[in-house]
C-alpha cells in the first residue's frame, strides 16, 4: 500500500531512510562522507519538517504494516545549466533492497508521478526531474525504463566528496 506520509511517521521514516541509504552507499563511500551526508539529511525532526512543507509530498510503500520504500517529489527548479522547464523533482526514491524486483518501484514511482502533477497543477510545466548518482546503473536503467531521458551531468556533494549525478528528465503523465 503507498499512501502520503503523516506527522506520526516521521521518526520511522528517518530510521528507514537512514539504514536503507547505508545499504545503497555504504559499500562505495567512506564512512566520515556517509555520517556527514546522513546527519544532513535524516532525523526525525527533518523529516517531520519535510512532511508538514506544503511543497513535498512524502509517500511510503508498506507491506504488512512495514516500511518498504519511499519517495519524496518537491518543487524544484532545473539544476543549473540544464535547460528546460521542470520545476518539480523526484527528490528521492528508495526501496528497500528486499523489495526489488517485485513491481513495489513501479508503483511507487506511478504515485511519485501523480505526486508530481498535483505539485505542478497550475504551473504547466509538465515535467519532472531527479538526479541519480552516475555510478547507480540499476537506478538509472529503471528511471529509463520509466520514460526519464538523461539531460546532463551536475555536481552532488556527498559528505565532503564532490560526485557526479546524471539529470533525468521525463512528461508528468495524465490529465492537465
Amino acid at each position: 500500500m503507498i499512501r502520503r506520509a503523516e506527522p506520526a511517521d516521521a521518526a520511522a521514516l528517518a530510521s528507514f531512510a537512514t539504514r536503507v541509504f547505508t545499504d545503497t552507499y555504504a559499500a562505495d563511500n567512506t564512512a566520515d562522507d556517509l555520517a556527514v551526508y546522513l546527519t544532513a539529511s535524516y532525523g526525525a525532526r527533518q523529516q517531520a519538517e519535510e512532511i508538514a512543507n506544503p511543497d513535498i509530498i512524502t509517500l511510503l510503500a508498506e507491506e504488512d504494516g512495514c516500511l518498504a520504500a519511499f519517495a519524496q517529489v518537491r518543487r524544484q527548479p532545473l539544476p543549473e545549466g540544464i535547460k528546460g522547464a521542470a520545476g518539480i523533482e523526484i527528490w528521492r526514491f528508495y526501496v528497500d533492497r528486499s523489495w526489488h524486483g517485485r513491481g513495489l518501484a513501479q508503483s511507487l514511482m506511478a504515485g511519485a508521478l501523480d505526486a508530481a502533477r498535483e505539485l505542478d497543477a497550475g504551473k504547466g510545466s509538465r515535467k519532472v526531474w531527479l538526479g541519480v548518482w552516475e555510478r547507480n546503473p540499476r537506478a538509472i536503467a529503471f528511471y529509463e525504463k520509466s520514460g526519464f531521458l538523461d539531460v546532463g551531468p551536475k555536481s552532488f556533494l556527498f559528505g565532503r566528496d564532490l560526485q557526479n549525478d546524471r539529470v533525468l528528465i521525463a512528461e508528468i503523465p495524465g490529465p492537465v
